[in-house]
């Protein structure tokens, strides 16, 4: 998406541009320092030298013997060509009081007047200047010449032109020119492969777009109600939302940290630490129901690791256990009607055989057998649906050729749950239904050794509620795994191991314990707290 009708630079050809001329001006500002730095050191050298040499030239007494012969020129013209030639400097030039030169690197100036400052000198002092003259511009140094009596008696001007001197600057200049361009290549070349790596770090996003796609990802990654969390390759938390830390009770700083180093159940966390893909798995908390789907993401080549989704299915779970505890309940109506259908079909053909005695006598006793269980539970559970549960649950054991004994001390009084306790239809429905049929399940898996028989007791008393269900099975092998997810001891049980777990749960949620024995077959105990507002 463009952000305008004119295309945009990416933030890592902006910043690769901004780097470029920072590190060219850098670069140049410095060489053009040192460049100043280095012709006033040479001009400095420069003046010095040439009035070193102009005093040495003033101080030779074959100077102060020539000024005063007929024809100062003839000695005093060879001179100064050697010590021009011997210093390297660009002229000496010794002159009378008048300025009127005696020597000069180009003969046809001798006997001419000095173009310079002279006043200086005359007056006995030494100076230094910079002057255009015959040579061009030039620096220069003007001396005067004195006697034995320290009179003037003439005057010698040494100099060096600024050709010269640049020349020689340009000469020391040049490597540091060399340093300076190499500096700046190199700095280019860093810039350019920073930008590089900017580049594929912000995907080539002009700075507008990124600005636009972290509003957006802060946006979605907040508002989102399900879980979401990203896994990088180490197995370390780089994301993770709002929705997450509330399905997981995950802390503030759990971006960074390991999967295994935030407290999240064994299975779940060996799940997120192997990588592999998941869908759909059902995994449990200590109070919640979590579905999970993870799935392995790419970008530009690189792994980033694992994007992992939860959604919270716990209500849900424990409306389907209602609604298989309903359905169980329908399905013993039905077959309490097929088999009641099955009693007035003998009735009435007791009757039309004329035994009447024998009908009502039968017709009774089938009566009573029926009702006695439905009065025991409706009279000892108060909460209707847990009476439903276990007449369900009874007929389904039934149809399945067990027996479901309910202890006759069972009895839950209406204040110990629902609304006016402080135990939850639901968790009650979840425990006593999944261990009924776990129950009823093993009971038919040992039916060869022992006649099927699964009982039931559920007492409460004013600290706690006790549930207690016992079967004929060939009780539970492992009772540290029994509590697991996916926990079975049905062969190819593919699915299941799903109920125990969620009793776990459950128990846990309401801060009870269950504990598992052993009587002829397996007895689960569960003891659940009645804590009554004082």
């Amino acid at each position: 998406m463009r952000v305008s009708g004119r295309k945009q630079w990416s933030l890592a050809r902006q910043l690769l541009v901004l780097q470029v001329v920072i590190v060219g001006v850098l670069v140049s500002v410095g060489a053009g320092l040192a460049w100043v730095d280095v012709a006033d050191r040479a001009r400095e050298s420069a003046a010095g030298t040439a009035l070193a040499l102009a005093r040495a030239v003033a101080d030779a007494p074959t100077v102060v013997e020539a000024v005063r012969s007929a024809d100062p020129s003839a000695v005093l013209q060879p001179y100064a060509q050697r010590v021009r030639a011997d210093t390297g400097v660009d002229f000496v030039t010794i002159m009378s009081t008048d300025g009127v030169r005696y020597t000069h690197p180009n003969p046809e100036e001798i006997g001419r007047r000095f173009l310079g400052n002279t006043a200086e000198a005359l007056a006995g002092r030494s100076l230094t200047e910079t002057y255009t003259g015959t040579l061009g511009p030039s620096v220069r140094a003007v001396v005067p010449v004195f006697d034995a009596q320290r009179r003037v008696v003439a005057l010698v001007s040494a100099g060096i032109t600024l050709a010269a001197i640049s020349r020689q600057v340009a000469t020391r200049v040049l490597p540091l020119l060399g340093v300076a361009a190499t500096g700046l290549l190199a700095g280019a070349a860093g810039t350019y492969l920073v930008s590089r790596r900017l580049r594929r770090q912000t995907a080539g996003l002009a700075p507008a777009r990124l600005s636009q796609v972290i509003e957006y990802h802060e946006a979605i990654l907040h508002s989102v109600r399900e879980g979401l969390v990203l896994v990088g390759p180490d197995r370390r938390v780089t994301l993770c939302n709002d929705g997450v830390r509330a399905l997981l009770d995950l802390p503030e700083d759990a971006e960074g940290k390991r999967v295994d180093e935030l407290g999240l159940p064994d299975q779940l966390a060996a799940a997120l630490l192997s990588g592999s893909e998941m869908r759909d798995e059902l995994h449990l908390t200590d109070t919640r129901v979590l579905v999970v789907n993870s799935s392995t993401v790419r970008f530009s080549g690189r792994d980033l690791g694992s994007v992992v989704t939860i959604r919270d299915r716990t209500d849900l779970q424990a409306l389907t256990g209602e609604l298989d505890s309903v359905r169980g309940f329908a399905e013993s109506l039905r077959s309490q009607a097929h088999e009641a259908a099955n009693r007035l079909h003998t009735v009435v053909s007791l009757v039309e055989l004329g035994r009447t005695g024998e009908a009502v006598e039968f017709a009774t006793g089938e009566l009573a057998i029926a009702q006695r269980l439905t009065d025991q539970v409706v009279a000892a559970v108060a909460e209707p649906v847990l009476a439903a549960l276990l007449l369900g649950k009874a007929a389904e054991a039934s149809e399945r050729g067990v027996e479901l004994v309910v202890s006759d001390d069972t009895e839950i009084a209406d204040d110990a749950v629902g609304d006016g306790g402080p135990l939850s239809p639901r968790d009650l429905v979840t425990i006593l239904g999944n261990l009924i049929d776990n129950a009823v399940d093993a009971a038919v898996e040992g039916a060869a050794a022992a006649k099927p028989v699964v009982r039931v007791s559920a007492r409460a008393t004013p600290a706690e509620l006790v549930l207690r269900v016992a079967d004929s099975g060939p009780g539970v092998p492992d009772v540290t795994a029994a509590f697991r997810r996916g926990w079975s001891t049905k062969a190819g049980a593919d699915g299941r191991g799903l109920g125990l777990a969620l009793v776990g749960q459950a128990v846990r949620r309401a801060g009870g314990t269950v504990d598992v024995g052993r009587d002829g077959g397996a007895v689960f105990t569960v003891r659940l707290p009645l804590r009554r507002p004082s």
